[in-house]
């Protein structure tokens, strides 16, 4: 859904220290606490009948879609619920309505708009980016060719490769960091992929990137990333908040909820507990601080505590508990442990004022109407 923006919420601004190591201990997508061995493992086909029954009438090649969602499930140990399958296929039918590398509207007006604002941010006159783009790209065409005839965010990754690659100015307006961020049929983040790809069962064909872009490596990543952690949700539509805003989004979110009631703190509620790679205290850390004397806790446990924000365990803390506690004695109300993050959607390719919450409730809508197909047999 997002690309070439330094800011996308959709990417998880603290998932790419978390590994996919743990994913054999996936939950329900929309439980709090689903057995952690589940039922028995279902036969392959059974799973795969499951699947296509609940894709949306108007998918085509349902059984190459069934065969990738069961793929997934099985070598990532999650249990091929009817929740857990409606929550894969509401995202994906947000994201790219089934198909493995959604055209995006107006992309080429997009691209070259992105690379003169960088070329812009760089002083790089635009005559110079005019001549590397006349430039012949390996498949023969020059780089303003293809980006005028650019269509899916797959085409412009690899024009992007090339053009770093090959194209001393593609360096310098770009750093050699490929500006698409996300992209396939769940629009995953491409860093959360190459960040652990051990278990990938299919063939990597160039670089775990272009994988990203195809139907089984975009399913299996993103698959990952919507099911893969524990999280003590009680509806499906904060983990749904999460795939946009990152992992545990929606419960640090409560948790700022609860800090800024504790405190008196206006906090911003977009699910970042700490200022990730710097040592600076940010608003919610200046906020817990507050509390410090009254908890008993020094900066450095605070600062420890709400580090273990990308995790499960940060619930477990002494800090967490606390916050939720003084936030109820001072308000005399029962804060919830999760709400919707406040985080609005920005990339190039949106033109509207969407937010999280409007991907969460639209993703949410998806996975009932999905959820009421699974009723019927």
């Amino acid at each position: 859904m997002h690309f070439l923006s330094s800011g996308v919420p959709h990417i998880p601004r603290s998932v790419w220290n978390v590994t996919l190591a743990g994913v054999a201990l996936l939950l329900s997508a929309c439980s709090t606490r689903d057995t952690l061995t589940g039922p028995p493992e279902r036969p392959p086909e059974a799973v795969r009948a499951d699947v296509i029954r609940l894709l949306p009438a108007a998918t085509t090649d349902k059984p190459g879609w069934a065969d990738v969602f069961q793929t997934a499930f099985s070598i990532q140990g999650i249990e091929p619920s009817p929740e857990n399958i409606c929550a894969v296929i509401a995202v994906t039918e947000q994201e790219s309505t089934f198909q493995a590398d959604p055209p995006v509207p107006g992309l080429a007006k997009i691209a070259r708009a992105e690379i003169d604002r960088r070329a812009g941010a760089l002083h790089v006159p635009t005559f110079l980016v005019d001549a590397a783009l006349r430039i012949p790209s390996p498949d023969g065409r020059s780089y303003a060719d293809r980006l005028a005839k650019v269509k899916t965010e797959g085409e412009l990754s690899a024009i992007f490769e090339d053009l770093i690659g090959l194209v001393p100015l593609g360096q310098k307006l770009f750093g050699g960091l490929n500006p698409v961020r996300t992209g396939g049929p769940m629009q995953v983040s491409i860093a959360f992929a190459e960040a652990d790809s051990r278990g990938y069962p299919y063939e990597i064909e160039g670089s775990l990137r272009r994988e990203v872009f195809g139907r089984e490596g975009g399913m299996y990543f993103g698959i990952a990333h919507l099911l893969g952690y524990p999280a003590n949700y009680d509806r499906p539509l904060y983990r749904f908040a999460d795939f946009n805003a990152g992992w545990y989004a929606s419960r640090n979110a409560a948790f700022q909820a609860a800090l800024s009631a504790a405190t008196g703190v206006k906090l911003a509620l977009d699910g970042d507990l700490i200022i990730h790679g710097s040592s600076r205290a940010g608003q919610t850390e200046m906020a817990a601080r507050r509390l410090g004397p009254r908890l008993n806790m020094s900066e450095a446990e605070i600062r420890r505590a709400l580090e273990r924000g990308t995790g499960e365990d940060f619930e477990r803390t002494d800090l967490y508990e606390a916050v939720f506690a003084l936030a109820r004695n001072r308000t005399g109300k029962v804060f919830p442990a999760a709400v919707l993050p406040g985080i609005r959607l920005e990339s190039p390719k949106i033109t509207r004022n969407l937010t999280t919450a409007w991907f969460a409730d639209r993703v949410d809508a998806r996975w009932k109407r999905c959820m009421s197909r699974a009723a019927v047999r």
